[in-house]
C-alpha cells in the first residue's frame, strides 16, 4: 500500500466516523423532537380543559351576578318602603322632647305660686291644647304607618 492509498483509507475511516456520530446525533434530536411534541400536545390538551372549565366558571359568576342584582333591587325597594317608618320615629322623638318641655314648663309655671285664676286657666288651657296637637300627630303618624308600610 501506498502513502496515498494509506491517507485515503484514513479519509475513508474518518468519514464513516463522521457518518456514525451523524447519525446518533440525529436520532437524538429526533427522540427530543418527539418528546417535545408530545409536550405539545398536553400542553394543547390542558389548555382546552383549562378554556372549557373558565367557560364554565364565567356562566356561573354571571348567573350569580344576576341574582345578585335582583336582590339589590329587591332590598332597595324594601328600604324605600320602611324609610317613613324610620321618619315617623325621629318625629317621634321629637314630640316627645316636645311633651317633656311643655311638661317643664307647666310643672314651672304651676309651682312659681301664680295665684291668678286667669293665669291657672290659660295653663291649662295651654296644656289641652298641647294634647290636642299631641294626639291629632300621633294620628296623623299612625294613619301613614299604616298606609305606606306593608310587612312581608
Amino acid at each position: 500500500m501506498s502513502w496515498g492509498e494509506i491517507a485515503g483509507l484514513i479519509a475513508a475511516l474518518a468519514f464513516v466516523v463522521l457518518v456514525v456520530f451523524l447519525v446518533l446525533a440525529i436520532r437524538k434530536a429526533t427522540k427530543i423532537l418527539d418528546d417535545v411534541s408530545k409536550i405539545a400536545e398536553e400542553a394543547n390538551s390542558s389548555i382546552s380543559i383549562i378554556t372549557k372549565d373558565v367557560d364554565n366558571l364565567s356562566i356561573e359568576v354571571e348567573g350569580l351576578l344576576n341574582k345578585t342584582n335582583t336582590l339589590m333591587d329587591d332590598l332597595n325597594g324594601k328600604i324605600s318602603k320602611i324609610d317613613p317608618l324610620f321618619t315617623a320615629v325621629g318625629d317621634i322623638g321629637v314630640t316627645v322632647s316636645d311633651v317633656n318641655q311643655s311638661t317643664r314648663n307647666l310643672a314651672n309655671t304651676i309651682t312659681s305660686g301664680s295665684s291668678g285664676k286667669s293665669k291657672k286657666s290659660s295653663t291649662i288651657s295651654k296644656l289641652g291644647r298641647t294634647a290636642t296637637t299631641l294626639n291629632r300627630r300621633r294620628k296623623e303618624k299612625k294613619e301613614l304607618k299604616d298606609s305606606d308600610i306593608t310587612v312581608y
